[in-house]
Protein backbone atom coordinates (compact mmCIF):
# COMPACT_ATOMS: atom_id res chain seq x y z
CA UNK A 1 0.00 0.00 0.00
CA UNK A 2 1.54 3.31 -1.02
CA UNK A 3 1.27 6.63 0.79
CA UNK A 4 -0.52 9.35 -1.13
CA UNK A 5 1.65 12.44 -0.75
CA UNK A 6 -0.33 14.64 -3.14
CA UNK A 7 -2.17 16.36 -0.30
CA UNK A 8 -1.71 17.59 3.24
CA UNK A 9 -4.26 16.78 5.91
CA UNK A 10 -4.78 18.98 8.95
CA UNK A 11 -7.45 18.70 11.67
CA UNK A 12 -10.18 21.33 11.75
CA UNK A 13 -10.91 22.80 15.20
CA UNK A 14 -13.61 25.34 16.07
CA UNK A 15 -12.07 28.04 18.25
CA UNK A 16 -13.73 30.86 20.16
CA UNK A 17 -17.12 29.14 20.26
CA UNK A 18 -17.66 30.10 23.89
CA UNK A 19 -17.14 33.78 22.99
CA UNK A 20 -20.00 33.90 20.49
CA UNK A 21 -23.39 34.87 21.96
CA UNK A 22 -26.39 32.62 21.44
CA UNK A 23 -29.34 34.46 19.87
CA UNK A 24 -32.91 33.20 20.00
CA UNK A 25 -34.33 33.32 16.47
CA UNK A 26 -37.91 32.83 15.37
CA UNK A 27 -38.05 34.48 11.96
CA UNK A 28 -36.52 33.11 8.77
CA UNK A 29 -36.41 34.54 5.27
CA UNK A 30 -34.75 32.84 2.32
CA UNK A 31 -34.11 34.36 -1.08
CA UNK A 32 -32.36 32.85 -4.05
CA UNK A 33 -30.60 33.87 -7.18
CA UNK A 34 -28.77 31.83 -9.78
CA UNK A 35 -26.44 29.54 -7.87
CA UNK A 36 -26.89 31.02 -4.40
CA UNK A 37 -29.30 31.26 -1.49
CA UNK A 38 -29.51 34.01 1.11
CA UNK A 39 -30.82 33.05 4.54
CA UNK A 40 -31.73 35.86 6.93
CA UNK A 41 -32.58 35.00 10.53
CA UNK A 42 -34.17 37.37 12.97
CA UNK A 43 -35.80 37.86 16.29
CA UNK A 44 -39.44 38.91 16.39
CA UNK A 45 -40.70 40.04 19.79
CA UNK A 46 -44.38 40.84 20.10
CA UNK A 47 -45.08 44.25 21.58
CA UNK A 48 -46.39 44.55 25.12
CA UNK A 49 -50.02 45.61 24.96
CA UNK A 50 -51.81 46.11 28.27
CA UNK A 51 -55.35 46.83 29.37
CA UNK A 52 -58.72 45.93 27.97
CA UNK A 53 -59.14 44.63 24.45
CA UNK A 54 -60.08 48.11 23.24
CA UNK A 55 -57.03 49.66 24.95
CA UNK A 56 -54.73 47.04 23.42
CA UNK A 57 -56.24 47.64 19.97
CA UNK A 58 -55.56 51.38 20.28
CA UNK A 59 -51.98 50.72 21.39
CA UNK A 60 -51.46 48.38 18.44
CA UNK A 61 -52.79 50.97 15.97
CA UNK A 62 -50.24 53.51 17.23
CA UNK A 63 -47.34 51.11 16.65
CA UNK A 64 -47.66 50.86 12.89
CA UNK A 65 -45.46 47.75 12.66
CA UNK A 66 -43.68 45.11 14.73
CA UNK A 67 -39.90 45.19 14.17
CA UNK A 68 -37.80 42.12 13.50
CA UNK A 69 -34.23 42.43 14.75
CA UNK A 70 -31.95 40.80 12.17
CA UNK A 71 -29.46 38.54 13.92
CA UNK A 72 -27.49 37.22 10.94
CA UNK A 73 -27.48 36.74 7.17
CA UNK A 74 -25.89 33.78 5.40
CA UNK A 75 -25.04 33.18 1.77
CA UNK A 76 -25.00 29.54 0.71
CA UNK A 77 -24.47 27.59 -2.47
CA UNK A 78 -27.18 25.04 -3.32
CA UNK A 79 -24.81 22.28 -2.18
CA UNK A 80 -24.21 23.92 1.22
CA UNK A 81 -27.95 24.60 1.65
CA UNK A 82 -28.62 20.89 1.04
CA UNK A 83 -25.98 20.01 3.65
CA UNK A 84 -27.62 22.39 6.14
CA UNK A 85 -31.04 20.86 5.49
CA UNK A 86 -29.60 17.35 5.97
CA UNK A 87 -27.87 18.33 9.23
CA UNK A 88 -31.04 19.95 10.57
CA UNK A 89 -33.20 16.95 9.64
CA UNK A 90 -30.72 14.50 11.21
CA UNK A 91 -30.59 16.51 14.43
CA UNK A 92 -34.37 16.75 14.59
CA UNK A 93 -34.55 12.96 14.12
CA UNK A 94 -32.07 12.46 17.00
CA UNK A 95 -33.96 14.94 19.17
CA UNK A 96 -37.25 13.13 18.56
CA UNK A 97 -35.64 9.76 19.33
CA UNK A 98 -34.17 11.08 22.58
CA UNK A 99 -37.11 13.13 23.82
CA UNK A 100 -39.94 11.11 22.30
CA UNK A 101 -42.51 11.90 24.98
CA UNK A 102 -43.39 15.56 25.07
CA UNK A 103 -41.24 16.43 22.03
CA UNK A 104 -42.94 19.35 20.27
CA UNK A 105 -41.94 18.07 16.82
CA UNK A 106 -42.20 14.33 17.34
CA UNK A 107 -43.63 12.43 14.38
Amino acid sequence: MSDNQDYISLPIVRVGLEDVPIHFINDFTIQHDKGEFFLTVGQLQPPILLGTLEERKKQAEKLGYVPIKIVARFGLTPRRLKELIDVLQENLRKYNATFKEGAPYAD
